[in-house]
Parts: C-alpha cells; structure tokens; sequence
C-alpha cells in the first residue's frame, strides 16, 4: 500500500480548532471604569458611571478638575445651607470613596430637593450594600428627569431579574441621550433577541461608549455572514484563535442601499473607534482585519496595543507576525507571555519551535501546557512528536484523545498510524469520520483504501470530494479514471486542476492529452518560421523541471525536433542521470550523431543493463562495425531478451549473421 495522503507533519500551530473567549471587564466608558459588559453594578467601588454631577467639577474623561480652592469655597457655601454646594461636594467626596464625609452633605442636598444629590446618594448606599434604599432614591431622581438616576435603577431591576421594570427605566434613560443606559438597553434587546438593540448600540457608540462600537462592529459582522476583510480574515481568525460567530437569522442579501454603506466596511469603522478607545479586542479584530489585507506593519501595531493591555490571543497573533519576519526571537517572547496567560494556541507555537530545533522534551512541555490550557492541538501536536520518535504506541493514544475530542487531522493520522499496522478495519472509520468532518487528505485515502480492493466507483466518489475541496493528487486520480473512460473534456479540466496544484504526473499527462489533440504536423516549408512552444510543451516543462523523468525525455524530444541538440541534450541528461532509460538511450544517440560514440557507448551500456532493448540492439551493431563480433552477438542475445518484438526480430537476424561469421 503507497503511503497515504499527507502525513500531518506540519505541526497546527497556526490554528485553533477550540478556542476560549475570555470575560473581561472591557465594557466601560472612559468616565465609567466600574460598568462590566453586562451591565451589571460593582459593588466594590464607587461607579463613577452612576454618578451624576450638579455642576461641571469634572473632565471629559471622567477624572474630577476641582481645585482645592473650589472644595473649599464650597465647603463654605455648603456651611451656609447653600443645597448645590452640599450637591458638588458629596460628589466630591463620593469620587474619592470617603463615603462617611460624603453621606451628610448628599442627604442635605437631597432633602433641598436637588435631583444630582438623590442619585448619587444610591449610589453611595449601593457601595454600602443598601441596594433597595439605593433604589427608592434613584426612584425620585429618575422621575425628576436623571436620565442617570434611570440607568442606575434599570440596572438595579435588571440585576434582581425584573426585566419589564428594567426595560422601563433603561429606555428612559437612553431616550434622554444617556450613552451608559443606551448601552444598558441594547444589551438587555440583545439577550432578548431584539433587533432594536441595533439601534440603541449604536447610539451609544456614536456618544463614544467603547464596548458598545464593539458589540455593534460584532453585530454587523455577523449580518454579513462573514469576517470583515471576507475569506483571508476568516482564515487568520481561526489561526489567530479568534470566534467570528455568524448568526443565519441576522444575514441580509448582498444587495446595499444607495448611500447605505456594507455591513463588513461600517464594522471594520466600529472596530476601529473602539480600539482607539483602548479596548483590547476590538484591537485584537482589527489586527486580524488589516493582516488579512496584508497590512501587516498597521496590524502589529493593533495587535501590540492589544497585547499590552493583556489579551493573550493578540500576543499569540504578534508573535506568529514576528516570526513570519523572520524575528523567532522576538516571536517566542510574545507566545511566553501569551502561554502563560492560558493562550493554548501560543503553548503549541512554542514547542513547535522547540521541536524544530531537535528540543524534544521542551516541546512535549509545551505541548501538554496547551492541552491544559484546553487547546485538543496539543494532543494532536503529541501525537506527531511521538511518531517522529518512532513511539506509536503513545502516538496512537494521543491521536485517539484528539480523535474522540473531533480533531479531523487526527482522526486521518490515526487511521493512517492503523492502516501501517495492519489494521485496515480499525482504520476505515476514522478515515470516513475525519473526511465526514471535512478532512481533504481523509477522503483521498478512503479513495486509496477503495482501490486498493477493487472497488473502482467508491474510489472515485473519494476522490471526486477530495478533488472538490482542492487535493491535488485526488484531482489527478479523477483525471485519469476519466481519461480510461474516454472522458477528455472533463479528464482535462481535472489534469489542469493538478497540474496547477503542482502535481508534475498531472502536469505530465494534461501535456499528453494536449499533445494528442495537436493536428499533425504538416511537412517543413522552407524558410518558415520556427513555431513558438505549444501549450503542452509548456505543461511538459513544468513537469520536466520539477523532476518527471518522462516528462524532460518528451522535452528533450520536442527540442530535438526543433534543432535545439543543445537543449535537447540538457533534458536527456537530467533524465539519464535520474535513472531514465529512456533519457540515456536517447542521449546516445544525440551523442553518436555528433561523433562522440565513446561516450554515447557508456549510456547505452547503462540503459542495457538496466534492460533496454533498443540500447543493447545499438551496443551490437556498434561492435560489429568495430569488428567485435563475440561482442557484438552477446549484446543481440540480449536484445532479443529483452524486446520488444522489432527489437527482438533485428537482433535475432544480426545475431544469426554474427555466428555465421564467426563460425565461416
């Protein structure tokens, strides 16, 4: 049995089949650092995104601006009763957690009537676990018109489970321009599966709410049923480790609206104003969208942000940059740092490094981190380390773990590592288990395993799928199995499909085929220009010049033909030399023609030990002429040994000739 398919000797480390997408507490706005994206309140701090302000004491980014000058003119004022000085210190003090300075002041501003102070005295009892009293006063600021207030109480309801009552106050808060209870809104549509969450996503994305332009770029990717940047971004993503989930429900036909810009473009914007916001996984999108474009030098410096600020895939995404610039070492440190923050696809990428510098037991480390680290990779990865050792029994049991977990390639190794131990039983089902998950070398060698017992049509339905998913050498099979079925149209699309996969027997054929279809050429007009190659010369060269032996004999015949004995020599040579009885029977006679028949001696010697007929017929008549007649007849007895007919026929007649002579 020839050997199957590709033996999976390239280890994945550029690709993960599982990948773990990380909470993170990335969904704050710059001046709301204690909002999760869920919406859900940290009890733990003050949230400076509940907080409403009676009077501009703070910067848009949220840091507070007042001067010690202010707080103490309004420390003055609030001694005099005077309800918005009490309002901007309590705050004050509130920002800064001393609560029990800040209680006072908020409940006499309150008491005055001053709807800041209401809302931010909730807050402050949530930071002392008083959430309903927190709630009754977020009640009477949110119906005096805090559209803060409002966001806080929706949240309150949301958290207890009251989702009417949340939904409630939450859209009064976003339909008041509240960036924070839009973004509050759209997550509870969201989870209800309401397409108006759009709406209020991107309403808080235009007022600059980071996690809300993610979500929305997220949202419109999976409208368009495609990672922006199309097919390139799918596949880094998925080697980058990165979840781009499709929802079937949300895809649109292709068609935009006059003026209306498409979903994938608007959600590389989105990505992109998150990003420059600081949220590390837009970054990390937007790293993967410019490197599918090839804009690599822009995407290592998204993904470098996003690294920065701790998201290990972007570190593992950095470091493949780096090493495919030739940089290992720079590369290397990145997927430390990623491994070590659980990132399983940079585990892999590190001992894939060590295994290619022979560090064999530093890459299985690595190797076992990533399975730990939940990447089936790993085991997969194990699998290939132990078979290069010659260990197939460990081998075996790695590629089952990543077998039975739905690793396909796996599925193939194994049933390749089964079908060499004689288990071809054993083997056929991970070969159909792996090709029904998608596995292109599978289904080549459940084709090979069909043909192999005669079952010619199950063979070529294998390889008909195999050849659909771009396997070149399936390609080739089907090619051939039509050309025996007197299919040429159909044989020559397949041939041109391997030939062009880089297949050198497809190459080979599809310039025979070709070559057959050629009318024949007419006599030589005198004078008439030497005709330029014909496509099936071409497709012969290629095959010639990655080392088909046939293929550089029929070159070197094709420039015989044209007079170029130069050319027609180089290709003889390289076929000779590779062990073409062909090409050395044939440079003889290039060589004899020019006299030199010493030399072409040595080939046709070579070639009728090898067992050419027609070389060892010229061999005699060479000694005959010499007057070597013993010679000359032992290479005619072996001619007519070896054939073919005509060969044996005119041998047969100069050998009985030989004897007369050597007998008179």
């Amino acid at each position: 049995m020839k050997t199957m398919g590709d033996r999976a000797t390239l280890l994945e480390t550029g690709r993960v089949e599982t990948t773990r997408d990380k909470k993170t507490r990335d969904g704050a706005t710059r001046s709301g650092p204690a909002q999760d994206e869920t919406g859900r309140i940290d009890t733990g701090r003050v949230d400076t995104g509940l907080l409403e302000q009676r009077r501009p004491t703070e910067g848009t980014d949220g840091t507070d601006t007042a001067t010690a000058e202010d707080e103490v003119r309004h420390r003055q004022a609030a001694a005099n009763g005077d309800a918005a000085s009490m309002s901007v210190l309590g705050s004050l003090l509130l920002r800064r957690g001393d609560l029990d300075g800040a209680e006072p002041h908020l409940r006499a501003a309150t008491a005055e009537g001053d709807r800041a102070a209401a809302n931010n005295l909730g807050v402050l009892l949530l930071q002392r676990g008083y959430a309903e009293e927190a709630a009754g006063w977020w009640r009477i600021a949110a119906v005096a018109g805090s559209a803060a207030a409002a966001h806080a109480l929706g949240r309150h309801y949301r958290e207890r489970g009251d989702e009417p009552a949340a939904e409630y106050w939450l859209r009064q808060s976003a339909e008041h321009g509240h960036a924070l209870g839009a973004y509050a809104l759209a997550d509870l549509l969201e989870h209800r599966g309401d397409v108006g969450a759009e709406r209020w996503l991107r309403a808080a994305a235009e007022q600059g709410h980071r996690e809300a332009a993610y979500r929305l770029a997220r949202l419109l990717d999976r409208r368009a049923g495609t990672p922006t940047g199309g097919g390139a971004a799918a596949d880094v993503a998925s080697r980058r480790g990165i979840t781009w989930d499709t929802d079937p429900r949300m895809l649109r036909s292709s068609s935009v609206a006059p003026g209306e810009k498409p979903p994938e473009v608007e959600a590389e914007q989105w990505y992109r104003q998150a990003a420059a916001r600081g949220h590390r996984r837009a970054a990390l999108h937007l790293g993967v969208i410019l490197e599918a474009r090839g804009e690599l030098k822009e995407a290592g410096r998204w993904y470098l942000t996003s690294a920065k600020d701790g998201e290990p895939r972007a570190a593992c995404a950095l470091g493949f940059l780096l090493r495919d610039a030739g940089d290992e070492e720079s590369a290397a440190v990145w997927w430390l740092r990623a491994a070590q923050e659980g990132d399983g696809n940079a585990a892999n990428a590190l001992g894939a490094q060590h295994a290619a510098r022979g560090e064999q037991q530093t890459a299985e480390r690595w190797y076992r981190a990533a399975l730990d680290a939940g990447d089936i990779n790993g085991a997969y990865n194990l699998g290939l380390l132990c078979a290069a050792q010659g260990r197939t029994a460990q081998a075996e049991q790695w590629y089952r773990r990543a077998a039975y977990a739905g690793h396909r390639e796996a599925a193939n190794a194994l049933a390749i590592l089964l079908l060499q131990g004689g288990d071809p039983s054993g083997a056929e089902p991970w070969f159909s288990k792996a090709a029904e998950v998608g596995s292109v070398d599978a289904a080549f060698n459940l084709g090979i395993l069909h043909a192999g017992r005669g079952d010619e049509q199950g063979a070529l339905e294998w390889y008909e799928r195999a050849a659909a998913a771009g396997h070149t050498e399936a390609a080739l099979q089907v090619g051939i199995a039509l050309l025996r079925d007197g299919d040429e149209r159909d044989a020559e699309a397949h041939l041109r499909r391997a030939a062009g996969g880089g297949s050198a027997e497809g190459a080979f054929r599809l310039g025979m085929l070709l070559d057959a279809q050629q009318p024949p050429a007419g006599p030589p007009v005198l004078g008439e220009p030497v005709d330029e190659k014909s496509e099936c010369e071409e497709w012969y060269e290629r095959a010639a010049e990655q080392g088909h032996r046939r293929a550089q004999v029929r070159v070197g015949m094709l420039a015989a033909g044209r007079g170029d004995v130069e050319g027609a020599a180089r290709w003889y040579r390289e076929a000779a030399e590779a062990g073409s009885l062909g090409g050395a029977f044939n440079l003889g006679l290039l060589l004899a023609r020019e006299g030199r028949e010493p030399e072409a001696q040595l080939w046709w010697t070579r070639a009728a030990h090898a067992g050419h007929g027609r070389a060892a017929l010229r061999l005699a008549l060479l000694a005959a002429r010499r007057g070597e007649l013993g010679e000359g007849e032992r290479w005619c007895v072996r001619a007519v040994e070896l054939g073919p007919a005509e060969v044996a026929e005119r041998a047969a007649r100069l050998r009985d000739a030989l004897h007369q002579e050597l007998t008179a």
